[in-house]
């Protein structure tokens, strides 16, 4: 009866294990369609990512963002150069590659402490680097397949054209602090007015000044003075205006309004701020030999390190050390005149015999080396191979406006006017005499060879 029953079952537990052998194999055939419905998906997409897989799930791909550079702000701190700022991702025969290729862009010797600069880097090579040359301008270099590319940029900012105006009580450089303003103001009209007036010698108490100039500003900031669009100084009651436009080579240049150029074969003076401690003689009395002898020279006194500029384009005919003169620079300009600059404490970087130099390029640093009292520029010039007094010389003056221009300058010229006109101007000091001086410091004079010699 029992082995009746049982094989009476055996069909029955086959088939019960052959149906649950099809269920696995209908459940692992439905999970890659199950798998996305379980994970969120909308039924559609669960259904085609079942076909298109054609097996089981594998995980989502997560989608990666780009890598984002690391930027590194700082100041260049005392000692530090290029190399020892970029050492740790560029190797040396890249900072000399890089030298070689800055130098007619921007001399990598001439990054300086205190300048902000920016170095980005991508997984862990470097992109680039930028170094604020000045307040305008930035030297950046990028990262390039086989080298680098170096350029010099302007410094994105905001840019207001604001009047200034002030009234001198002592020297140009008091009257522009008095109004809240740079220095670098003073040596932007200096530069102007420099062929017409001697700021060391002509100013007087009660002269005026007004402008209109480029301020910059970055992140609400003052970050500098641009271009001075137009000025205007009196002194001694006689009134120099300057307006900025383009000369014959396409080069900016100050016009007076009717279009005559202010610049000028020679400057009134080769230093921005200084007084006269001796001037041009043919009789005066030597304060070392203690005897009279001529002077035919201007002495500047000022401290030692002051910048001396040549007054005018040339060439540098000699470079040397005198006894009487002490280092000393001689520029031949032309056929006529030469200049001769003494006294130096040290030549500009470059200064050497047969070097082209251009007006305002400054060649040495005020001094005491020679025969010599006191730190001071002795100034002589030459026409003809006879000493001249610099300060009588009247040099002649740039083309003006070329006639076919003149049209545009005079709508150029016409709103600077107007705006210049409107400014109004502080109440005038009532002293009328001479700025007061310091105590005068007694220079020397000679220079040796065909300078002359002697005292200060």
């Amino acid at each position: 009866m029992y082995e009746e029953k049982m094989s009476r079952h055996i069909p029955t537990a086959r088939r019960r294990r052959r149906w649950a052998s099809l269920h696995v194999f209908f459940a692992l055939a439905a999970l890659p369609f199950l798998y996305p419905l379980l994970a969120g998906a909308p039924a559609d997409q669960a259904i085609a990512a079942g076909f298109r897989r054609g097996g089981p799930p594998s995980a989502a791909p997560v989608s990666e963002s780009p890598p984002h550079p690391i930027v590194i702000q700082g100041t260049v701190q005392k000692g530090e150069t290029l190399g020892s700022l970029l050492g740790e991702w560029l190797a040396p025969g890249d900072i000399d590659l890089l030298a070689r290729r800055s130098r007619g862009v921007f001399s990598l010797r001439k990054i300086r402490q205190g300048r902000p600069y920016v170095v980005r880097i991508l997984d862990g090579a470097f992109q680039d680097f930028e170094y604020e040359i000045d307040s305008a301008e930035k030297l950046v270099i990028r990262a390039e397949s086989g080298g680098f590319e170096v350029d010099r940029e302007p410094i994105a900012c905001r840019v207001a054209v604001v009047p200034v105006c002030g009234t001198i009580r002592t020297s140009l450089s008091e009257a522009i602090a008095e109004i809240g303003e740079s220095p670098a103001l003073a040596l932007k009209l200096v530069d102007i007015f420099g062929w017409d007036v001697d700021f060391v010698l002509d100013v007087r108490a009660g002269d005026s000044f007004k402008a209109l100039v480029e301020k910059r500003y970055r992140n609400g900031e003052f970050a500098g003075y641009g271009r001075v669009l137009a000025a205007e100084f009196i002194n001694r009651g006689k009134i120099y205006q300057g307006f900025l436009f383009e000369n014959r080579e396409g080069h900016p240049e100050y016009y007076d309004a009717k279009g005559r150029s202010l610049r000028r074969a020679f400057l009134k003076a080769p230093l921005h701020y200084a007084h006269i401690s001796s001037r041009f003689s043919w009789h005066r009395f030597h304060p070392i030999k203690k005897k009279w002898c001529p002077h035919p020279a201007i002495d500047y006194a000022a401290p030692v390190g002051t910048p001396v500029r040549t007054v005018g384009d040339g060439v540098v005919s000699a470079t040397g050390y005198d006894r009487g003169g002490g280092n000393y620079i001689k520029i031949r300009h032309n056929s006529v005149y030469q200049t001769c600059y003494m006294h130096l404490s040290r030549f500009a970087r470059g200064i050497q015999k047969g070097r082209k130099v251009h007006q305002g390029q400054i060649i040495g640093y005020v001094g005491n080396t020679g025969m010599s009292t006191g730190p001071h520029l002795d100034f002589r010039m030459k026409k003809n191979g006879r000493f001249v007094n610099p300060m009588r010389i009247i040099a002649p003056a740039s083309p003006p406006v070329p006639r076919e221009r003149i049209e545009a300058f005079r709508e150029t010229v016409r709103p600077l006017l107007a705006r210049l006109d409107a400014v109004r101007m502080p109440v005038a000091v009532a002293d009328s005499g001479r700025s007061p001086r310091p105590a005068h410091t007694e220079g020397s004079r000679g220079s040796g060879q065909d300078w002359g010699r002697g005292g200060p």
